[in-house]
């Protein structure tokens, strides 16, 4: 697809670009304009049709939008926000520049320029910042007949029409109801009578994570969204969710290795900003270290009279760090879920702390064979080894679990004390009961 794209722009054949285009998907042809550059760009795009120049639009990375919107002419950007969802125009203006977003509310109209503003005002993370209002809605006097003629009347212009909303004239949210339901109905039923009074729905402050978990836990495929006076003012669809989780997951697995989040992908995040991004979470992790080696340095006396024992030191924390990771990444995700609450600290630490004997139990079994019999080891140093093996082991499972749990107790990013700080803390712990195994076993 994109070799032929790029010979039939080589060629300057339109025609047959345009052609080509139009039997594509949107997603398909966004991903295609990466491979072009300088003009070809702007080119291409006014080939395609008004309505499919805008969905694909609204797929593009915020670079490539802004070039854009930079290249073409008012008319053209006025056609474009149009046809555009008001969520994605929202989203879209949310990654420009001040002269950008200036010029796009120029060229819109004042209803949608006063509604998009409106939009703006929400916080970052909330269910207001990602909802739409392009729904569709009933009155709960209408028949069926009634209904199907208004969602033909104005579904065209929703971004779903599988779910409707019952609303009455104060806009105060009253029921739901499915295509589906509509279907099986008889046109004269009323749709007060078959529609489900027991509506779920996020308020417009509400964390959008929170509304995520919403949707896969009832298995929506979009949930209306409501401000304090129960008003029914938006819907989350599935694929905006879908944009939210995966944005989510990013920034968790960013945080646990130790990377402030960024919203560029790789390749177009700079060598400089990527520095930024990573050098102060590396000095704090550098200097936390440090700590570990001032408690090898005050038991220097003790490893010079056994220097045997400096050698288990590497298993102790890549153990340590590796029980206390998989702890961490599982209490975090069932957090994520909100399957894990801070009320259930005592019982999950109770299901860690039994994973934790039964994790160290199991590997000084299998290091003691091999400490005996195959590295020769005395006795008492393979015990000192596979005791602290086990008390690592245990302290790791429960740390990775309490921090977490912890962190967002005090409203802290549980990814934050996630991988890289629970191995440092393990290390010193882990360090500190080796060597006080060892002087009381070892008498040195």
């Amino acid at each position: 697809m994109e070799e032929r794209i790029k010979e039939l722009v080589l060629s300057k054949n339109f025609g047959e670009i345009r052609k080509f285009l139009l039997e594509e998907n949107a997603v398909d042809i966004a991903n295609l304009f990466e491979t072009l550059e300088g003009d070809d760009i702007v080119r291409v795009f006014r080939l395609l049709p008004k309505e499919l120049a805008a969905e694909t639009f609204s797929y593009m990375e915020a670079d490539m939008q802004q070039s854009i919107v930079e290249a073409i002419t008012d008319r053209e950007l006025s056609g474009i926000i149009d046809e555009l969802f008001l969520d994605d125009t929202v989203d879209f203006i949310d990654e420009m520049p001040a002269n950008v977003v200036k010029r796009v509310l120029k060229n819109t109209d004042p209803n949608t320029r006063k509604l998009i503003n409106h939009f703006l005002q929400y916080e970052d993370d909330t269910a207001g910042s990602i909802m739409t209002i392009e729904f569709v809605d009933l009155k709960k006097q209408m028949t069926v007949r009634e209904a199907f003629e208004h969602i033909r009347k104005i579904g065209v212009d929703k971004e779903t029409v599988y779910t409707c909303y019952v609303t009455n004239k104060n806009r105060k949210l009253q029921g739901v109801l499915s295509v589906k339901d509509l279907l099986l109905a008889d046109y004269d039923n009323i749709v007060g009578d078959i529609m489900d009074t027991n509506v779920i729905y996020v308020h417009t402050d509400d964390d959008k994570e929170e509304v995520v978990n919403a949707l896969s836990k009832y298995n929506f495929l979009a949930l209306p969204v409501v401000d304090k006076e129960s008003r029914l003012v938006g819907i989350v669809t599935i694929d905006d969710a879908i944009d939210v989780l995966q944005d989510e997951n990013t920034e968790d697995i960013e945080k646990m290795a130790a990377i402030t989040p960024s919203d560029k992908s790789y390749f177009k995040t700079g060598v400089f900003e990527t520095f930024v991004q990573r050098i102060p979470w590396l000095m704090i992790l550098m200097i936390s270290a440090a700590f570990t080696g001032a408690i090898i340095s005050y038991f220097e006396e003790a490893l010079g009279k056994m220097v045997i024992l400096t050698s288990f030191i590497p298993m102790f924390m890549g153990t340590g760090g590796n029980a206390g990771g998989q702890s961490s990444v599982t209490i975090i995700r069932g957090i994520s879920l909100g399957e894990i609450e801070f009320g259930d600290l005592f019982k999950a630490m109770w299901k860690e702390i039994r994973v934790g004997v039964l994790c160290g139990i199991s590997l000084a079994f299998v290091n003691f064979l091999k400490l005996l019999f195959i590295d020769k080891v005395n006795f008492e140093v393979s015990m000192v080894v596979n005791l602290t093996l086990v008390a690592t082991v245990f302290l790791a499972k429960i740390i990775g679990c309490v921090l977490p749990i912890t962190a967002k107790k005090l409203k802290l990013d549980p990814a934050v004390v996630a991988s890289p700080f629970i191995t440092t803390i393990i290390d010193a712990l882990s360090l500190v009961i080796y060597f006080n195994i060892a002087s009381n076993i070892l008498n040195i």
